[in-house]
């Protein structure tokens, strides 16, 4: 199961940051039962159809991400959750080829981890829309109007969640004002922040 795709190699070809620490990381995942895919334009390694650990890179780091990391047993404490809103998933974070190969035991323990988790079948408890704060901006023009309420309702949990991030992201509050009355159109029209 550990061939290597041909996605996979065009995309270290072309990679001009982080190429010899995404190779490391490629040949110590596919040291596992991982089928290896590339989407999002990243390796994504699967088991069965499901994704269960991905290679990127950003500027100040590359990084081997666990899309089901919240359930892992982080024993070394070293899994990174990228922003507070994500749920799910743990980054564990490079900037040299020495740290892979330092922890390469490490990994593959992660990784087999993370196999047993999709293995088990497990998912991620996903906070609730509901259970997240409204801002008191926009809560208030959907106390005042009726029809942006239920056209707020309507959208899908992720577009409401990507509206109250947006909305509740400014520290002021007549920044959190404008952004509410620049979208109120949208959400009414049943679109997303990002449609």
């Amino acid at each position: 199961m550990n061939r290597m795709n041909p996605k996979v190699d065009a995309f270290l070809r072309k990679a001009r940051q982080w190429k010899k620490e995404y190779t490391k990381l490629r040949m110590i995942v596919l040291d596992s039962q991982l089928a290896e895919e590339l989407k999002w334009g990243q390796p994504c390694y699967t088991f069965k159809g499901k994704n269960v650990v991905l290679i990127h890179g950003f500027k100040e780091y590359c990084a081997l991400l666990f899309f089901k990391g919240a359930l892992l047993q982080d024993t070394r404490g070293i899994l990174i959750r990228q922003t507070e809103n994500v749920q799910a998933a743990r980054q564990i974070r490079f900037t040299n080829v020495r740290q892979i190969i330092k922890m390469e035991s490490v990994l593959k323990t992660y990784i087999k981890q993370a196999i047993e988790v999709e293995k088990a079948g497990l998912k991620v408890q996903l906070k609730k829309t509901a259970e997240y704060k409204i801002p008191e901006e926009f809560q208030i023009k959907l106390d005042k109007n009726p029809a942006l309420k239920t056209a707020f309702e309507a959208l899908t949990p992720g577009r409401q969640r990507a509206y109250i991030f947006y909305f509740s992201a400014p520290k002021q509050s007549k920044t959190r004002e404008s952004r509410v009355e620049k979208c109120m159109q949208q959400i009414l029209k049943g679109k997303g922040l990002n449609d």
